[in-house]
C-alpha cells in the first residue's frame, strides 16, 4: 500500500537580496531573478548596530520590476555590524504592469 501525504508547497522567490553592515555603513541590494514573474512589492526589516553600539531596526519597502539586477534598496551610514540578516517579504504587485 502506498500512502501519499500532502505537504506544504515550496515556491522559489523571484527576488534575491543580500546585505552587509561594516566599516560605518550598511547596504542592501536586491535582484529580480525570474523575468516571467511580475513586478514584486517588497518590504524589509533589518536589525543593525550603530557606531554607538546601539541596536536600531531599519525598515522600508520597494518595487522591483523584472530584469532588475543589484538594485540598492537601502543604504545608511553610522552602522558597524548587524544583529540579524535582513528580512525581506515580497509579493506580486497589483499595480498595472
Amino acid at each position: 500500500m502506498l500512502i501519499l501525504a500532502a505537504g506544504p508547497a515550496a515556491a522559489a522567490s523571484p527576488v534575491s537580496c543580500g546585505g552587509a553592515a561594516m566599516l560605518g555603513a550598511a547596504q542592501l541590494l536586491c535582484s529580480h531573478t525570474d523575468p516571467k514573474q511580475p513586478t514584486q512589492l517588497c518590504t524589509f526589516s533589518w536589525d543593525l548596530v550603530t557606531s554607538d553600539n546601539v541596536s536600531k531596526v531599519v525598515e522600508g519597502s520597494f518595487l522591483l520590476p523584472p530584469g532588475s539586477s543589484n538594485v540598492q534598496v537601502y543604504s545608511g551610514s553610522g552602522f558597524n555590524n548587524q544583529l540579524s540578516q535582513p528580512i525581506i517579504l515580497c509579493q506580486a504587485s497589483k499595480r498595472a504592469q
